[in-house]
This record gives structure tokens, sequence and C-alpha cells, in this order.
């Protein structure tokens, strides 16, 4: 993500050149064990992604996004967060409903 107003808030930096984004995707997103695109007009502005908790602590995720600094404010994060919840619930059974 080309966007220092969003890696600000990041622990990454932004990435300045293709390579270092194909890269981020092929060695970080696509190995993740959840981790989506954040999509308008079939366009990614964003990502979301759960990462899960081990051993006794499988009961808990965390759940973290970036979003274009562009698409701030319009209520696109808040959208993809419910999406997110919803799911997640279904698809890892060990995270109880609170």
């Amino acid at each position: 993500m080309i966007d220092d107003r969003v890696s600000q808030y990041c622990k990454w930096e932004t990435y300045t050149s293709r390579e270092a984004a194909v890269n981020y995707v092929k060695d970080i997103a696509i190995p993740h064990p959840w981790f989506k695109a954040i999509c308008l007009e079939s366009r990614p502005i964003g990502a979301i992604y759960v990462t899960p908790f081990t051993g006794g602590d499988r009961c808990r995720g965390e759940l973290s996004y970036a979003l274009g600094s562009k698409y701030w404010g319009q209520g696109i994060a808040t959208k993809a967060v419910k999406m997110v919840v919803n799911c997640i619930f279904n698809e890892w059974p060990d995270l109880p409903k609170k």
C-alpha cells in the first residue's frame, strides 16, 4: 500500500515499489490463514485479516485492517469488519461469541 497516512499507524512502512508490494502479498498475505482484500468496484483499496491465537488462547483472535486514506470516513471499514465478524465465528468454532 503506497499511502503514508495509512502506514503511519501500522507496523510496516509504505511500499515504495511494485516489487516490495508483490513480495508482501507473496510472503505475508497469501500464506496468512485469513487475509482478504477490501475491494470497491472490483479494485483493492485495503485489506482485512484475522490472526488466530494458539494453544490455550485458541478461543481468541485479532482482527486488523488497513484502508487507503482516500476511503476513510465512508463506512467502508465498518462494513468490512461487520462482514468478517459475521463469518469468522462460523469458520473458527473455537472463537466464542460473547
